[in-house]
């Protein structure tokens, strides 16, 4: 593995983080009925959505 392969791979993991935690805190926020549903939003997208799409952007950085 290259540094470059690897670069790519992390920079693409870090905009995955981004782009996965933001479209599921709208989906999360229109989706959740609950009186508390900022909070949820918040925590949802950041510790559960937000690592599964880093994760799947590394991997397709390392692929690519």
């Amino acid at each position: 593995m290259t540094w470059k392969r690897l670069g790519r791979g992390l920079l693409f993991g870090l905009a995955g983080f981004v782009l996965s935690t933001a479209i599921s805190y709208v989906l999360v926020l229109q989706l959740y009925t609950r009186h508390d549903r900022e909070l949820a939003a918040a925590m949802t997208s950041f510790f559960f959505f937000g690592p599964i799409g880093a994760l799947l952007a590394l991997v397709m950085g390392l692929l690519v």
